[in-house]
Order: C-alpha cells, then structure tokens, then sequence
C-alpha cells in the first residue's frame, strides 16, 4: 500500500523541481526568522538568493547537535512561540536536551510521513496497532500514535515496559502490528515464552523497529521467534521523530520522504560530498518543517543512499540500514569498532541469545574488550565442554569479522539488562 501516492512514485525531474522550490523557501524563512541561520548563512558568504538549485546545497553551512545546545532551549524555532504546539526533546543525557518544536502544520505533516511508514509494511485502517515505544518528551510514542490514527489504524497506546502487560493486551485485543525498539521485541518474545503464549497463534503480522541500530541476524532473531515480518524504520528527535524513512515489504533500504527530508552523504572526518552507493554520514536538510527547518544537520549515523526505482513503485531515493554512529564508533588498539559489527558477528553463531554487553577497559597500555553474551534457555545447562566450543567459535568470529581479540564471557540467560527503550551495549571505562 501507498499513503500518498502523488508524492511517493512522483518522477526524479518533478521531485527535484519540488525539492528546489522548497529550499528556496525554506532558506529565505530561516534568513529571516533565525538569527542562528542568518549569522551561519552571512559566514559562510551565501544568501538565499544565490542558491539557485540543490546543486549549490554543498555551499550551504552544517547543523550540529551542539548547535541545538547551544541555542537551547528555543533558539533554533522560526516561528514564534504562539504558534508553537507541541515540544518534544532528546533525553539530554550528555548536558542540556535538543528541543524541537512543532506548529500544527507540522503535527499534520508528522502524521502523514509516520502513515506513509505504516502503509509502506502493509499497515490499513483495519489493523490494530500496538504502540511500545515510550510517550513524553521523547518522540516514538506519539510520532507512531498520530501516524497510526492518520492511517485509520485502531491505535493501542501502551508505552513501553510492563511486558507481561503488552503480551495479554496482544493475545486480548487481536494486535496486528507492533512498534518499538528492536531489543524491546526480543523482550517481549522472551516473556511471551514464559507465559507459554505462543506468538505465532496471535494475529501479530509485522513490526516497525527503530531508535537504535540493529542488525540483519537481529531482524532473522525477531522474525523466527514472533512469527512477523519486521520493518526498519528510521527518524531523529532534531529533524521530526520517526517517520523520515522507512523499509517497504521490497526490504530492499529505507525511502527518505525526500519531498520533506533532503539526504546527502558526506565523509565522516571532511565534510565532503560522497557519491551515491559510498557509506558515509547521513545528512539532512528540512524543508517543510514551519517551526524548525533545518539546514544540512549532520546526523551522525552511516548509511549509503540509492536512487534506483523500487519494485514497490516507490520512486524515493532509499537508504541502506544504518550500521552505526560515528559518535558511537570505538577505536580499539587503532581499529575502529562498532556495536553492530559485533552483534552481526555474534549471532552467526548458534546458541546465543541477541542479549550482549561490550565492556572496554584499559590494563597498561593497551585496550582490553570483554563481550558478555547470554546463552540460549537450552544450552546453559549443558556440558562445561560444549559452553567451551562455543566461547571459541564465538571468539573466532568476532576476531576473523573485526581483527581484534576479545575476551568472550557466556552469562546466564536474562541476566544482561532489559529496558524498553534504547539498549545499552556498551561500557566504556577507559579514561581516554
């Protein structure tokens, strides 16, 4: 199904005449109403005017998460704070939170790209979806919530936690569709096993997984053990929240809503422009966004962009998954090393539950990583003999997939720590 038909399948030459006209605009709003944009805009020698197409986006300043700090709380906003909503805000765990804002063009416009996302896995008026993601400041909850009432979906608006909870309400309300992190849906899968509530009775037909990277075994663990089909879907708290990109049942990348959310790739360290089908950091321009537009905000996440057709008639330029962060990324003994290269490695492997911990330390001079991964129901109580085999393939395959060395620890099952939102894989304890 497509949400919006006009907008999604229109051809490259009227989609980029329309991404040209809304620069235009969007460039002389923010000249006018921001003064963060102006003062940007004046440095860098360029005016609204002088940018005469998406050519010249490369000539246009970046926008950094610390700009948000540095603005906050409001000073990113080109409307006044009268027609200004709805707030929403990151966790601010590293210093102040980003704060974005919203007129009520905008909580339509929401709505609209977070159905599109729904619709592009299959996702009608007549499913019942169930929302895990957590509501308040953060924008999951909601985001999916407006985006499923738009679709005309019935919206079960559940939050996250209370897994026990979320397994009764799909087996009482007939939950067809599923949102909420991918760690939070093993979650749930782990807890539906304990109350002997086979997930693949229920009529529980997909999910819409995002928030944080995971990987493709990540998604084969999902899809064997709930019996659904799963969709990546992609958005940031700085741009709108969820609804910037999503799978399609091609599952071949993510369409960025690009008549709303212009994407590039640079390279990480120079900024550079990078051509299509080289992974690199996602950059995205806002242009429809009235209370905060936004002007290549560097997102950190990697990813490539493609711009071939999709079989789902779908013309939308489309993303490879993200594997990672750059401000996720750890340089051990000079490698770099991210969470999801890890992951990807640890689950080729038979045996282990998607539960792992990275742990960094540093004895002398050098790094040490340990990797703490739970061992399947099934296994933990086997042979002392056979738990050693496995710790060695697992250590082999995180060596010949990394070139590194670590110290593989097998813990028991459900020891490694749940929540309902983002994961925490890593600890860090090097004083770097």
């Amino acid at each position: 199904m497509i949400f919006e038909r006009r907008c999604e399948t229109m051809s490259r030459d009227e989609l980029r005449r329309l991404q040209g006209e809304r620069l235009h605009a969007m460039l002389r709003r923010v000249y006018e109403a921001v003064p963060f944009y102006r003062r940007k805009l004046d440095e860098s020698g360029v005016t609204p005017e002088s940018v005469r197409s998406l050519d010249d986006l490369p000539r246009l300043p970046f926008t950094l998460k610390t700009d948000f700090r540095d603005q906050y709380p409001f000073g990113m906003f080109a409307v006044p704070m009268s027609k200004v909503v709805r707030v929403h805000a990151s966790s601010g765990t590293t210093g102040k939170p980003v704060v974005v804002g919203y007129t009520r063009n905008d909580i339509a416009l929401w709505a609209r790209t977070v159905a599109r996302t729904l619709a592009a896995g299959g996702g009608t008026r007549r499913d019942i979806l169930q929302i895990a993601y957590g509501y308040g400041l953060f924008t999951g909850g909601l985001g999916l919530h407006y985006g499923g009432e738009k679709l005309g979906a019935t919206v079960v608006p559940m939050s996250g936690g209370n897994t026990h909870r979320q397994v009764m309400l799909m087996q009482d309300f007939g939950t067809t569709l599923l949102c909420c992190t991918p760690s939070y849906a093993l979650e749930i899968a782990e807890v539906a096993e304990e109350l002997h509530v086979n997930l693949r009775d229920l009529p529980l037909r997909a999910g819409f997984f995002g928030a944080e990277p995971w990987s493709q075994e990540m998604r084969r663990k999902i899809e064997e053990r709930m019996g659904i089909e799963a969709f990546d879907i992609y958005g940031l708290t700085e741009v709108i929240g969820p609804g910037v990109a999503c799978e399609c049942r091609a599952h071949n990348g993510l369409h960025v809503f690009e008549d709303h959310f212009y994407p590039e790739i640079v390279d990480p360290v120079s900024g550079a422009p990078l051509p299509d089908g080289q992974r690199g950091e996602l950059v995205l321009t806002c242009f429809t966004k009235e209370a905060g537009p936004l002007i290549r905000y560097r997102t950190r996440d990697l990813t490539a962009l493609h711009r071939e057709p999709c079989a789902c008639g779908r013309t939308l330029t489309r993303m490879e998954r993200v594997s990672g962060r750059t401000d996720d990324m750890l340089i051990i003994r000079g490698v770099n090393v991210f969470p999801s290269q890890i992951e990807t490695a640890l689950l080729q492997v038979q045996g282990v539950a998607p539960h792992y911990l990275i742990i960094v330390d540093r004895k002398g001079p050098l790094d040490e990583i340990e990797i703490q991964v739970e061992v399947d129901e099934a296994l933990f109580s086997d042979q002392v003999r056979n738990l050693e085999m496995l710790q060695r393939r697992l250590a082999h395959e995180v060596h010949g997939s990394l070139g590194l060395s670590a110290k593989i620890t097998l813990v028991e099952p459900k020891t490694i720590e749940r929540t309902p939102g983002k994961a925490k894989r890593v600890i860090d304890r090097r004083k770097l």
